[in-house]
């Protein structure tokens, strides 16, 4: 890839909790909608209506809400080297989030040009970011209007597809990929599936901020490993 290239892809992840903090805080018109999603899914601990919105609502936009979105730019060093520099945006209000980040794509990025690269992104980050954005009433960045796009029109990288080769495999964890290409890991602290616990009963917005952080500079060192580009040297990486 040519510098300009590289220095034209955002890493991003986000981290979701469900909309309200139990099932019995769920607007009365979506009670009905979420008992029939709840019907089909999968539940083997038998957990009721409350745990199940509480354990699974997050992962469904049109449930959850997004707590943060970290985002990481690669910047060109001496030498043939790169940094990478890393923030987040996080907020108990989700459309401070979605308005700030919007306002980063629009302000800092060239928007021809601009990629934007996530782990399972296609599946889960970028279509959700568009759903909240547009359930808050924020207008879609230029990035992000992609319904009429051909898929390969759309400008988005997803380091679960770069890993597949066209093979239909099921879904590989970013943490997995991490553990084969010797990457650190992001799960030292916490991982995804205790993000609504520590939201909702542990007020730990700023603990998920980091974790979030973190998932970014594991998802950057993968594209590098799958583009066979040398890593990033952690002295070069910049958690803001």
């Amino acid at each position: 890839m040519t510098e300009n290239e590289l220095a034209n892809i955002l890493f991003l992840d986000i981290e979701t909790a469900s909309g309200s903090p139990d099932y019995d805080s769920l607007d009365t018109r979506l009670k009905p909608h979420w008992d029939r999603k709840a019907s089909f899914l999968k539940n083997p601990d038998d957990l009721n209506s409350n745990e199940l919105y509480f354990d699974r609502a997050g992962i469904f936009a049109e449930f959850g809400k997004i707590l943060t979105i970290a985002v990481g730019y690669l910047t060109p060093l001496s030498h043939g080297t790169w940094g990478l520099r890393v923030k987040a945006f996080a907020s108990d209000r989700e459309i401070q989030i979605l308005e700030e980040f919007k306002t980063l794509l629009e302000t800092k990025f060239d928007q021809d040009h601009l990629r934007l690269c996530a782990h399972n992104g296609k599946e889960f980050d970028f279509p959700y970011i568009c759903r909240r954005m547009l359930i808050q009433g924020i207008a879609l960045p230029q990035v992000l209007q992609v319904g009429e796009r051909k898929p390969w029109e759309t400008p988005f990288i997803d380091t679960m597809d770069l890993w597949k080769f066209g093979d239909r495999k099921n879904f590989t964890s970013l943490d997995l990929l991490a553990s084969l290409f010797h990457i650190d890991t992001s799960k030292d602290d916490i991982d995804g599936s205790m993000v609504n616990q520590v939201y909702y009963r542990e007020q730990g917005l700023e603990r998920i901020a980091e974790y979030c952080k973190k998932d970014i500079v594991v998802t950057a060192q993968l594209f590098l490993k799958l583009k066979s580009l040398p890593p990033l040297e952690e002295k070069n990486i910049t958690l803001l």
